[in-house]
């Protein structure tokens, strides 16, 4: 699988073709469900070229680094006329590569999150837990009268039993919704961590009980698998301003960053990072914090399976 990911040495961290390395990424430049503003289609080639700052990659809290752990296997080869026809074309490109490797997928709109839940859900046999950030609930149960797109797939991954719904955990939310689809995690028996909730938590220690409540959660629940999926609109617009729907009143870059440190050890099985939309971004601001969140998730989870997680 060839694409412009390649060209330049322009992989993520510059890594090579993906192979038979532990970790690898993946592009999905679809927006073809956005509803405000296109242009995540573009995200996945901004995010790697942001990633060529992050120079040799060892990451200042793990000390590890994804170089020469870490595939780049391109953008999947997908339509961009029809969401079904795409989440179609999808299945048979990722089956193998959550086969190969532990994956981060760059998107790409929040619709790609469904079809991965689905390759995940059959791939391990049981359902997971989510760890969902962002700025909105995408538990409605219609996409303005069509019956999918990038805010329902909370709602249908829930519904068709991908996920253990106890376990499904959102951090971030503050846009306009109704009461049900607002609280429609909670409700299923999920946890929802508002933006508003976590005003003035700054560092490590004060975030840390979220993270605890995550744990809590899947230690009653036979710790299932972890998939994280990270809407960079779950950042304030003054950190992330290059999204297709940003939200006034968001998580800070350090809040979040600290918030996937303190997830590392949780038993994750992958993770997407959507919504990045450059033709709207200042200073590359958005698909550096992007670029900074796939890293350290995957330092993370390398130093996890190295065992030599920092202490506190």
């Amino acid at each position: 699988m060839t694409s412009f990911a390649f060209l330049a040495q322009s992989g993520f961290l510059k890594a090579p073709p993906a192979t038979d390395q532990p970790y690898a990424v993946a592009g999905i430049a679809w927006d073809g469900a956005t509803t405000y503003r296109p242009g995540a289609r573009f995200g996945p080639r901004a995010v790697r070229e942001a990633s060529h700052m992050l120079c040799d990659g060892i990451h200042p809290h793990f000390d590890v680094t994804p170089v020469g752990q870490l595939g780049d296997a391109g953008d999947l080869p997908l339509p961009n006329t029809s969401l079904e026809a795409m989440r179609a074309a999808m299945a048979p490109l990722v089956r193998p590569l959550i086969a190969r490797h532990h994956m981060a997928w760059i998107g790409g709109d929040h619709s790609i999150t469904l079809p991965l839940l689905h390759a995940y859900r059959e791939y391990l046999g049981r359902p997971l837990a989510v760890v969902h950030f962002d700025a909105h609930c995408d538990t409605w149960k219609d996409h303005f009268g069509e019956p999918s797109g990038h805010g329902t797939w909370v709602y249908e991954a829930i519904e068709a039993g991908l996920v253990v719904r106890e376990c499904f955990t959102q951090i971030g939310i503050r846009s306009a919704a109704s009461r049900a689809a607002r609280e429609y995690v909670h409700d299923q028996g999920g946890l929802i961590f508002a933006a508003r909730d976590l005003r003035g938590f700054v560092g490590p220690g004060q975030l840390a009980p979220a993270v605890d409540s995550i744990r809590e959660r899947l230690a009653l629940h036979g710790h299932p698998p972890v998939y994280v999926s990270l809407d960079i609109d779950c950042l304030d617009p003054a950190f992330a301003p290059g999204t297709g729907t940003p939200e006034a009143g968001g998580l800070t870059t350090n809040q979040l960053l600290s918030l996937l440190e303190d997830m590392a050890d949780l038993p994750c099985v992958g993770m997407d990072c959507v919504e990045v939309a450059p033709p709207y971004d200042h200073a590359e601001l958005t698909s550096l914090a992007a670029a900074s969140c796939v890293w350290t998730y995957l330092c993370g989870q390398i130093a996890a399976k190295a065992g030599a997680l920092p202490a506190g």
